[in-house]
């Protein structure tokens, strides 16, 4: 397992946030990015609940698995697609966020205006809004409907960075 740099930049390409995970692994899902509890980011913020990160093959979000007593079970940013570096991984966050409340299992979409107001500012293109706008309706629906990966796969990737993690015998990596 090596380390990877998670960068994660505003449309203007601006830092935004940038932390090190640890490279779990691949499956069909994308690539899975461990972030153990004492995980410290670039501005000097310490992830005191350990969570994983899934980096699709393709598609433009990025997820955040996270461990209780963590409010959000499922945080998914809307991102432009994942470019690798070596062990690098860049992000554009295009403020959209799909999250799902760990108490209630209820599902939101957030951030619109964040969206509208950096849309006028940072002038997205129309393919760029729709692209984003695409993506948050898929994971509404894939995280609503507890569809893989949104629903137990994650579990043994969490196990990694928390041992006290359900690990589901239905779920397989």
């Amino acid at each position: 397992m090596g380390v990877v740099r998670v960068e994660i930049r505003k449309f203007d390409g601006s830092a935004h946030r940038a932390y090190p995970a640890v490279l779990l692994g691949r499956d069909e899902y994308g690539t899975w990015l461990g972030i153990p509890s004492g995980t410290v980011s670039d501005s000097g913020k310490v992830y005191e609940i350990p969570g994983v990160v899934l980096v699709p093959h393709t598609g433009w979000w990025t997820a955040m698995f996270n461990a209780a007593p963590r409010n959000t079970s499922v945080y998914c940013d809307i991102t432009t697609p994942a470019t690798w570096h070596d062990s690098t991984v860049v992000v554009t966050d295009l403020d959209l966020d799909v999250r799902k409340i760990r108490e209630t299992g209820e599902v939101q979409l957030v951030d619109e205006d964040e969206f509208a107001a950096h849309r006028a500012k940072f002038n997205y293109p129309d393919e760029v809004v729709h692209e984003a706008r695409a993506a948050a309706q898929w994971l509404l629906d894939a995280v609503t409907s507890a569809r893989e990966p949104f629903a137990t796969h994650y579990h043994p990737w969490l196990a990694h960075v928390c041992p006290t993690a359900p690990t589901p015998t239905s779920s397989s990596r």
